[in-house]
């Protein structure tokens, strides 16, 4: 198995490096009984539950191969097909390297077989699973590309989708250890940059425009690990130009934005900035990462509404919406705070590391049956909906495969004298080169302290850093060496630096107490959570009406439909701002507490970490109002919920148009379209045509609402039911934000359970554009 970093392999004299800091690998690291070793544990049942020739099978069949397996359902055979197959190979490196499982090992071995000889059937270096890839990327090639964000010449984000398998295969490497998997990702990457070398730099930030993963980050990678200097020239022209240079210029224009899009391309940015020491895209990336942690992140380290990054100023859409922060954001957010971190070392990156880690991401997969959640809604008394392992595969299954088998890689860091204890997880460290062993024995976050023995060889130097946490009150950590107290003079949000020669059995005691915070939203309302250290507390709020708590393989099985608690309904706190933390105290058990909502009120309620909350409502955050101003604050919350609950509940099926999922959930079809924002709204127009695809499960379905700008083009278009022209539209120019045109269905069409709708332009003119597609009762 290979112990080498990603940092520094080859391309060190070639480009300047920043002096860096390195990662254990996974095999260094073990954890002891905690949350995360269960995770773990239960991540790994999953993985074997899952059938490896399944996952194969696109890239199989694609390949022309015969192959008895048949694809997976949901995502996996509705056009991104193969995306899971690439998570699967990383996670699978990843858990043989965090737990030695032999069976592991063989399926990712098996795997990278699999996939070399669907490469050698190919015959060109691709391997790839998206339906009809060959004939599309030979248009690719040859200079015919037609991008939108979430489409690539009729495919669903396909270069998305590829991504997954050169970064499969270059952790089934890295990580795993398999040179075979070297040699298949090499010739993949030769076969990209042969495909794009003819392309201008042009038309390949066109490319770009569509969902891409991080390529530029992949690329970085092949070229440290081969030393061929093409291949990094390759990431930076993958790198693209319309997130990249406001960044540089540090201008935050991420609102309305897609989240995830854009996340692993700052991720490759700051790879290639550590290959090549380019500090301003180094700047960037860090300055993408402080607007996104202290701008647009809520409590649970999480950030994103319905996928979108919303304003800054406004986290009302947080509260209401049912589709709150996304795991794959967190799960890259984690990976780029790696980066940034390897680069310029700093309690900030892990203090926000390690509030996602506990709170969102350990909240992520059940306990005890395993399934991995998509939206973590953020709406006061809603819930989470987890994947099965034969049902669901959405991205954040696959990212969820990789999370919870890779808990090891950020407990400690090093240089070549200096080690860095991060996060304060029960767990072994294998320092060989030092010939160290550090046995980390915790009960944190239950118990505020952690204790480390060293195993040594022979005494030896070394310059511990030990992390002070900014959830830690100034002069209350206490460090002892070998029962004595070290003075210390740092501060919270800073490493205690005790550069000493150790000696074998020495004992390092840390004690870190806890306070409780209040920490409102980000956008200043009276919004708040409370946070304890740097756990995240909830309360339970029922396990009434969960429809779909085990996702089914419906393509929007991975949204908790079941109905939304009023906001104005919901449990509000009566007090000051300045006086919320007194309406908390002390609970029977560590890390229980009891709230109460005010002098006025009886009833309380217990609090306990987010993360231990599984098959049940709950309530993070928690509306303040003073004494007196209740009513008001519940008005304000019910002149946009009462509208938007009493619209969900006559809304049979719906699309937000230009948004992706909704859109890819609707199977989105089109020519010669356009999407953006505009004033709140997300929208879709063209020239050509586009489509969806709407379910009428009930049979409920008796009108369309079609909502619009209020400024019309005043072009007419045509809309068809089902391929029969339906209606022709044309609009006139209103007051107002909007418009709706409400149109009856024919009999004919209440009665089917799918309902395709077209609309197609008049020759020489456009579709209006449209915000929202509503199939009503």
């Amino acid at each position: 198995m290979l112990t080498i970093s990603l940092i520094g392999i080859g391309l060190e004299k070639a480009y300047p490096q920043y002096e860096q800091v390195e990662l254990f690998s996974l095999e260094q690291v073990r954890l002891y009984p905690s949350p995360f070793q269960n995770a773990q544990e239960v991540d790994r049942k999953y993985i074997l539950e899952m059938d490896v020739d399944r996952l194969l099978a696109p890239y199989m069949q694609e390949a022309g191969l015969d192959w008895a397996a048949e694809r997976y359902g949901n995502w996996e055979d509705t056009g991104l097909d193969g995306h899971i197959g690439g998570h699967y190979l990383s996670a699978l490196a990843m858990m043989y390297a965090s737990t030695g499982d032999l069976e592991m090992k063989r399926r990712m071995d098996y795997m990278v077989e699999s996939l070399a000889l669907a490469q050698q059937k190919n015959g060109n270096g691709y391997v790839g699973g998206i339906p009809g890839g060959m004939a599309m990327w030979e248009q690719i090639g040859r200079g015919e590309i037609d991008a939108g964000g979430f489409s690539l010449n009729q495919k669903w984000v396909p270069l998305y989708n590829i991504h997954k398998i050169f970064a499969g295969l270059r952790d089934a490497y890295l990580i795993g250890g398999n040179e075979q998997a070297r040699e298949v990702l090499v010739d993949l990457t030769e076969w990209f940059y042969a495909l794009t070398r003819s392309l201008s730099d042009e038309q390949l930030q066109e490319l770009l425009i569509s969902e891409h993963g991080g390529l530029n980050e992949t690329f970085a990678d092949v070229a440290i690990m081969t030393g061929e200097e093409k291949y990094l020239d390759l990431a930076r022209k993958m790198s693209h130009l319309l997130l990249l240079e406001p960044l540089v210029d540090h201008q935050d224009l991420l609102t309305s934005m897609h989240a995830n899009t854009q996340i692993p391309k700052v991720i490759g940015f700051q790879r290639i900035a550590l290959a090549t020491g380019i500090d301003s895209w180094h700047e960037a990336s860090d300055f993408f990462w402080h607007t996104v942690t202290e701008n647009r992140t809520v409590a649970i380290g999480g950030n994103s509404v319905r996928e979108h990054f919303h304003p800054i100023d406004d986290f009302s859409s947080m509260m209401s919406s049912n589709q709150g922060p996304e795991t794959c954001n967190t799960y890259n957010m984690l990976r780029l705070t790696e980066q940034l971190f390897m680069a310029q070392p700093s309690v900030e990156y892990v203090d926000f590391y390690e509030r996602g880690l506990y709170n969102h991401i350990l909240s992520s997969q059940h306990p005890v049956r395993g399934g991995f959640v998509y939206f973590t809604p953020m709406r006061p008394e809603h819930y989470r909906v987890y994947s099965q392992a034969h049902e669901g595969f959405w991205c954040c299954v696959g990212s969820g495969l990789e999370n919870h088998a890779k808990y090891g890689e950020f407990i400690y860091a090093h240089t070549r004298e200096d080690l860095y204890v991060n996060l304060f997880i029960p767990s072994e460290l294998d320092w060989a080169d030092m010939g160290l062993v550090l046995k980390q024995e915790t009960d944190f976050p239950e118990k505020e302290k952690s204790t480390f023995h060293f195993e040594l060889e022979e005494s030896k130097r070394i310059n511990l850093l030990m992390r002070y946490p900014s959830w830690v009150p100034e002069g209350q950590l206490t460090i002892l060496l070998n029962g004595e107290v070290l003075p210390l003079d740092q501060k919270p949000g800073s490493y205690v630096s005790i550069d000493r020669i150790w000696d074998h059995k020495d004992k390092l005691e840390v004690q870190m107490p806890m306070t409780m915070k209040w920490e409102t939203l980000p956008d200043g309302s009276d919004w708040g959570a409370f946070v304890y250290g740097p756990i995240v507390l909830a309360a339970e709020a029922g396990t009434y009406d969960m429809p779909g708590l085990l996702a089914d393989g419906s393509r929007m099985g991975h949204i908790a439909a079941g109905k939304m608690r009023p906001l104005a309904a919901v449990p509000l706190l009566t007090a000051e701002k300045e006086q919320a933390l007194q309406l908390i105290s002390a609970g029977a058990e560590p890390l229980f507490f009891e709230l109460s909502q005010g002098e006025d009120h009886d009833e309380k309620f217990t609090l306990k970490p987010f993360y231990t909350i599984h098959d049940a409502r709950y309530q993070v955050y928690w509306p303040l109002a003073a004494k007196g101003m209740e009513a008001e604050i519940r008005n304000s919350f019910n002149q946009k919920d009462e509208w938007m609950l009493a619209l969900d509940h006559e809304t049979v099926d719906q699309v937000a148009t230009g948004e992706q999922q909704p859109e890819s959930d609707h199977f989105f079809q089109g020519e010669k379209t356009l999407s953006g924002n505009e004033n709140g709204y997300f929208w879709r127009s063209g020239s050509a045509w586009f489509s969806y695809e709407l379910k009428n499960p009930r049979l409920e379905g008796r009108k369309l609402r079609l909502t619009f700008p209020a400024k019309a083009q005043k072009q007419p278009f045509e809309l068809y039911l089902n391929e029969t022209l339906f209606h022709t539209i044309l609009l006139d120019t209103v007051e107002g934000e909007s418009q709706e045109l409400d149109l009856v269905l024919p009999d004919a069409y209440q009665d089917t359970d799918k309902l395709k709708i077209t609309f197609k332009a008049k020759p020489g003119s456009q579709i209006e554009k449209i915000y929202y597609i509503r199939l009503m009762k």
